[in-house]
């Protein structure tokens, strides 16, 4: 069971990418956009997605994914439950939501960076 630890790991070496406490609930942003945010109980984390493609992964996996609350369905973001992603699926959901908000160029350094890195494995990061 993936944990908010375990996201916070990914998303606190991501550039740009900060924590901040609203409302009691955890977020992560780039400037002022939030790209992840967790439920007060942190067993839900919602996250930047293509809002085109929502249907598509709810209907895929409806187990895992859900819409989020009707305010939020105009912008790209989609609620996972955390128990039902192992970590490799999170590391993807966290890293594709933070290249949905920065720059494509600073995603791009930072890819290239990772390919650079003879002992990272891009798809699956275990030591951070």
């Amino acid at each position: 069971m993936v944990t908010l630890d375990d996201v916070r790991a990914i998303a606190s070496r991501l550039p740009r990418s900060y924590e901040a406490l609203v409302g009691g609930r955890v977020k992560f942003r780039v400037g002022r956009i939030v790209y992840l945010s967790f439920s007060k109980d942190q067993s839900v984390m919602g996250f930047a997605f293509p809002k085109e493609e929502r249907e598509f992964l709810i209907g895929g996996s409806p187990d895992k994914f859900m819409h989020p609350g009707r305010s939020d369905m105009r912008y790209h973001w989609v609620l996972t439950r955390l128990s039902a992603l192992d970590e490799q699926e999170m590391q993807e959901l966290v890293e594709d939501a933070w290249r949905m908000v920065v720059p494509r160029s600073v995603a791009a350094a930072y890819l290239s960076g990772m390919e650079a890195d003879p002992g990272h494995d891009a798809d699956h990061d275990p030591g951070g």
